[in-house]
């Protein structure tokens, strides 16, 4: 991957209802240096969800950028394919991702030294509230909420930075000083 060699990866990954995405915009807004790889999906946009959180496609356009080779990752999961189309980030431009943990496993293969982080809610019935009031449905709830415990074990295990979203600003402070220790150590190596 030669447009990311040299370049600090973060990957941010957690369960549904932690504040990912609100972290995200916020490291974006704060580091102009950070470009987010916008992922794919073919799930149905979220009431009230920006247009721009994904890349909403069908099925058969999605497998037809899988048989070009063109994600870094992709997934099946709760029966929608999403993924991360290859970076092309601009000149000097760190590469922030937001996916899952297994997606998370598959960049870390070709990027070994990813910054990995996972973010994770104060409590599970806070998480179930933010799933509720963003839209999600009973059964999706309850899928998201039963993936949760696999999805941290999984994240302990490949060594992920756990951050705990008990407030926003908090926890983005926690990232950008994860991510200024990834940058000092590639500055001092020759």
């Amino acid at each position: 991957m030669t447009s990311l060699e040299g370049r600090t990866v973060v990957i941010v990954s957690g369960p549904g209802g932690v504040g990912k995405g609100t972290i995200v915009e916020q490291l974006l807004a704060r580091d102009p240096c950070l470009w987010l790889s916008r992922s794919w999906t073919t799930r149905p946009r979220r009431p009230a969800e920006p247009t721009e959180a994904y890349r909403f496609v069908d099925r058969a356009t999605f497998e037809a950028a899988i048989d070009r080779g063109g994600f870094l990752e992709w997934v099946e999961f709760l029966d929608y394919l999403q993924g991360t189309p290859v970076p092309d980030p601009p000149e000097g431009a760190d590469v922030l991702l937001e996916i899952d943990v297994r997606g998370g496993r598959q960049v870390r293969e070709l990027v070994p030294d990813a910054v990995l982080v996972f973010v994770d809610a104060p409590s599970r019935e806070h998480q179930r509230k933010r799933l509720e009031n963003r839209g999600d449905d009973a059964a999706t709830v309850a899928r998201r909420m039963e993936k949760t415990a696999s999805e941290r074990a999984e994240a302990v295990e490949m060594g992920y930075e756990i951050v705990v979203n008990d407030e926003v600003s908090r926890a983005v402070r926690a990232i950008e000083n994860l991510i200024a220790t990834d940058r000092e150590r590639r500055r001092s190596q020759p």
